[in-house]
């Protein structure tokens, strides 16, 4: 089983979108909410070149935002990545 995490913030409504999209798709996550995390934010940023939030995670490697997650659910490669 893949590992897929989700991390997030609040507000934010891209991050409920994701977590929606993965829970329509019987996709289990780990969610990190960095809100309150300016350490860990920072370090995600080092990790991931990415300062926005969601930024999810597959098997530790950046799929993307919600616009990837969404365009990898509709062209099938979310299916693949999940199932290689």
């Amino acid at each position: 089983m893949h590992r897929v995490t989700v991390y997030s913030t609040e507000p934010c409504s891209f991050c409920a979108r994701v977590k929606g999209l993965l829970m329509a798709r019987n996709v289990e996550y780990t969610e990190v909410n960095l809100s309150k995390d300016p350490v860990g934010r920072a370090e995600l940023a080092r990790r991931t070149g990415m300062m926005s939030f969601p930024q999810v995670l597959i098997d530790g490697q950046l799929l993307g935002g919600y616009a990837e997650l969404q365009a990898a659910a509709e062209d099938g490669r979310l299916e693949e990545l999940l199932a290689a």
